[in-house]
């Protein structure tokens, strides 16, 4: 969602807000006497992850210079790592840009009211990887986004695409999407090369 759709769409759903859309926060200055003062800071990463280049430097300096207004991240991903390094990076919310507007307005005003917000989706595979003590999936990180590493490993067990999401708790649809992302970077034509691969990665 660009951001004068998000803007509109936020009017529409009267949050108490006065909603200000800018290209950066340099863009904002210009405009800063024009407006009240700031309740919070919502980012707009697109396609972009925190993980990207600059991304994470940007953040923490934003959320460094107003570190009385909350900085929520709003962005594709859904991915956990993701979602951390952007906590860690100082932002007070993450909202996935496939959440309703609803739970959007309700996250920026969680954290206007001094609370965190992160997708419960993503908390639940964060618990998953540590119940689990999934030394294999930790090990996997440094090729693949924590999503990927678990449905690596669920493929390597020989799992199918409808217990993975299941376990998981992801759509079908999306477990093919990583599969597919998996097999590019694994240079695999089908899910036995991947779970061959990945046994011998493991194995190696």
């Amino acid at each position: 969602m660009d951001r004068e759709c998000l803007a509109s769409a936020l009017l529409d759903h009267d949050i108490g807000m006065t909603i200000v859309a800018t290209r950066s926060i340099d863009e904002w200055r210009f405009q800063e006497r024009a407006v009240a003062p700031l309740v919070a800071i919502l980012f707009n990463l697109g396609s972009q992850q925190v993980t990207d280049n600059g991304v994470a430097d940007e953040i923490g300096r934003i959320a460094s210079e107003f570190n009385s207004v909350p900085v929520v991240i709003l962005a594709d991903t859904e991915d956990p790592a993701q979602i951390l390094k952007a906590l860690e990076c100082g932002a007070r919310g993450y909202i996935p840009s496939s959440v309703g507007i609803n739970v959007c307005v309700e996250a920026i005003n969680l954290a206007a009211a001094g609370g965190i917000f992160v997708p419960g989706s993503s908390v639940l595979s964060i618990r998953h990887l540590i119940s689990s003590g999934s030394r294999d999936i930790q090990s996997l990180t440094d090729m693949f986004t924590l999503r990927q590493a678990e449905v690596a490993d669920a493929l390597r067990r020989g799992k199918a695409n409808k217990i993975i999401a299941y376990e998981l708790n992801l759509r079908e649809s999306t477990v093919k999407v990583h599969i597919r992302n998996i097999m590019k970077k694994l240079k695999a034509t089908n899910r036995t090369e991947v779970a061959y691969k990945m046994n011998d990665r493991k194995s190696g």
